[in-house]
């Protein structure tokens, strides 16, 4: 008995890890992996060093091209931001007037 509750701080610190550290970033890898497969010609996207642009091809081994305001260029799917294109592909929603109606 004495001997598990030697390992039991050890085994709650490795517990804490995986669900505050593991964990969410394999949830994270895993949409990332599908937003990369789920891209189609035509969208627009931002890469993860902040250049933005339109697919224009899909290739079989994992790359894409990209048109941009400095031509087309050539990247890896893995370069695309899931987080800033679907910023950028967000529906916008009207912004609200700072001014209330005075009565």
């Amino acid at each position: 008995m004495d001997q598990i509750q030697g390992f039991l701080p050890i085994i709650l610190l490795f517990a804490v890890m995986y669900l505050f550290l593991i964990r969410p970033q394999m949830k994270k890898q895993k949409q990332e992996k599908k937003f990369a497969q789920e891209i189609k010609k035509g969208d627009r996207i931002v890469t993860k060093s902040g250049l933005h642009g339109k697919i224009l091809d899909l290739n079989d081994d994992g790359t894409c091209i990209i048109e941009t305001s400095a031509g087309k260029m050539k990247f890896e799917r893995s370069a695309l931001s899931m987080e800033m294109s679907e910023k950028l592909n967000a529906p916008k929603t009207p912004a609200k007037s700072g001014k209330k109606d005075k009565k």
